[in-house]
């Protein structure tokens, strides 16, 4: 079983990855690319909390903040408010 500091960098490194390849999808002025803003702004929010309780030795905050920022990308893609690599081990599309 992998410990709390390797999973810890292994989420936020995917959570940081998969918020370089998401892309929003839905047409500029729609409602859905609203949607799609919040749930990127949602993710990088998670992100930040993440790197925050890291700072503060808080491993296991900081490892759920990144789960969650990545759900947030992950439930947006299988929404189709993102377009995402279909490949590889990012997104389950």
């Amino acid at each position: 079983m992998a410990d709390i500091v390797e999973k810890t960098d292994r989420y936020e490194e995917l959570l940081s990855e998969a918020l370089a390849e998401a892309t929003v999808a839905p047409p500029e002025g729609t409602p859905l690319e609203t949607a799609a803003a919040e749930y990127l702004e949602m993710a990088r929010s998670y992100r930040e909390d993440g790197r925050h309780f890291r700072e503060q030795d808080d491993l296991v905050n900081a490892l759920a903040a990144f789960s969650y920022g990545h759900a947030w990308l992950d439930a947006g893609a299988r929404l189709g408010l993102f377009e995402v690599p279909t490949e590889g081990h990012l997104f389950t599309v």
